[in-house]
């Protein structure tokens, strides 16, 4: 049995900062959930963020849980434990310059630390359904802040 919650995410944004948008598909044996938004005025690393904060806060218990982003911003700051280092830091970075989006990466970091948490890198726009459904998802959302 497949005990494994697959989260797929994508953030969007038009221009940078613009109108942005994000997406988070939930999976968990034959069940999938749909999260979506959007903002106004954003940058596209913070809809990346706030797709992984959304898909995991829609989780009601502790679960193993493989994050699939195609955010290289997101991948590696986790994994590498760039996003740790910083809050120890009091949100500065190696070269003592402020670490962009604490807001963010705190919820993020919290939120990890619920879960069993494993993140997969995933090349953009290179076919992967999933991946292509947030991109879709999110960029539509992109539009709907757009006026």
């Amino acid at each position: 049995m497949d005990s494994i919650v697959r989260l797929y995410t994508d953030g969007a944004c038009s221009m940078n900062p613009g109108p942005g948008g994000w997406c988070a598909i939930l999976k968990y044996r034959e069940h999938e959930k749909v999260l979506c938004g959007g903002e106004k005025s954003t940058t596209n690393n913070r809809m990346e963020l706030t797709a992984v904060i959304e898909g995991l806060k829609a989780l009601k218990r502790r679960c193993a849980v493989e994050i699939y982003t195609d955010s290289k911003y997101v991948a590696d700051a986790i994994t590498k434990g760039w996003a740790e280092s910083w809050r120890k830091k009091g949100w500065k970075k190696g070269d003592n310059s402020p670490a962009l989006n604490p807001d963010l990466w705190e919820q993020l970091l919290n939120l990890i630390a619920q879960h069993d948490v494993k993140i997969i890198w995933l090349r953009g726009h290179a076919g992967h359904p999933e991946n292509e459904r947030c991109d879709k998802i999110a960029v539509k959302q992109s539009k709907k802040y757009a006026k």
